[in-house]
């Protein structure tokens, strides 16, 4: 055997191994979703086995430990989507506003200063958000709205919101500005020369270019939105609350799942098995957002991958 079929075979064994470590990484990574699932599956059958699927869904009231124990999980659901659509109208303009800025506007200097400062709000522990929003946000809601006459609660949804969408800015703010620098600059030098002002080239050309990414960074800030607990338990609350009212204390699918599983009930009990009927419901929604994303992201790939050359 010669010195090069050597080295080629140890190169080729080396290829191999790492090709064999890569296969072995996205094994584990799709039989651990897999895993979550099924543990989630099982145990959420046998809840709906004990209960009402069709109450769980639609019924008004979650009273898990009284006698008469309902299992109506629609004030937490609504609670869940209310918080999440006030943390996304704070975070989407916010987020979104930022990063047109340093995508279009900031010069090499100021972006090199302002992404880290901005991305800093997403090393923040999500109990020093809940701390902001217990003793900061919601005392201050509370007498603004005291001022205009206007009864509000120190647990409210509207505070838990406010600050869960500050948490998300960066989220947003991330993505939404790397898939805006990806934009063709042909796209933007060919609607200047044309005659068209640079807010007009960002509003009719760069980001309908880029919306498909900007989708995408939503629904990961959506997400993110809807698996949050800390913030919650401390900012708006355990009640469930079926309400209109955003200044009124609610809760989430989240923060029941730990209430859920942190009594003293058997583990074989409605009250506790509840939390994985929750937790699958809640996995089902972020995982349709999740493909949905991908599927966003790998459109606009496609769409600008041979502009791009």
């Amino acid at each position: 055997m010669s010195i090069f079929e050597s080295k080629n075979k140890t190169v080729q064994l080396q290829e191999d191994l790492i090709k064999y470590f890569l296969i072995a990484a996205a094994t584990v990574s799709i039989l651990t979703t897999f895993g979550i699932l099924f543990s989630i599956i099982f145990e959420a059958i046998e809840f709906f086995k004990l209960k009402s699927f069709f109450y769980f869904f639609t019924g008004t009231e979650w009273s898990p430990g009284t006698v008469d124990s309902k299992f109506g999980a629609l004030p937490i659901f609504a609670g869940t989507f209310m918080i999440t659509a006030i943390a996304m109208s704070i975070a989407l303009p916010i987020g979104l506003g930022s990063a047109i800025f340093m995508s279009e506007y900031a010069s090499s200097t100021q972006r090199t200063y302002l992404k880290p400062l901005l991305e800093i709000l997403a090393g923040i522990p999500t109990v020093v958000y809940g701390f902001f929003a217990a003793i900061t946000v919601a005392p201050f809601i509370v007498s603004v709205c005291n001022s205009m006459g206007i009864n509000a609660s120190f647990n409210s949804a509207l505070a838990s919101g406010v600050v869960m969408g500050i948490m998300i800015i960066p989220v947003i703010s991330s993505l939404s500005d790397d898939v805006i620098a990806s934009v063709p600059d042909s796209l933007r030098k060919g609607a200047l020369a044309l005659g068209m002002t640079k807010a007009e080239t960002i509003k009719d050309i760069v980001l309908p270019s880029a919306l498909p990414g900007i989708i995408s960074a939503t629904l990961l800030g959506v997400s993110k939105a809807l698996g949050e607990t800390m913030i919650v338990v401390m900012a708006a609350g355990l009640r469930p609350n079926l309400s209109w009212n955003m200044l009124e204390d609610m809760t989430t699918v989240t923060v029941r799942i730990v209430d859920s599983l942190v009594g003293d009930q058997a583990f074989n009990s409605p009250a506790t098995l509840s939390a994985f009927a929750l937790g699958l419901a809640l996995f089902v929604v972020t995982l349709v957002l999740n493909i949905i994303s991908v599927k966003m992201i790998k459109k606009f790939k496609e769409k600008y991958k041979m502009s791009s050359l």
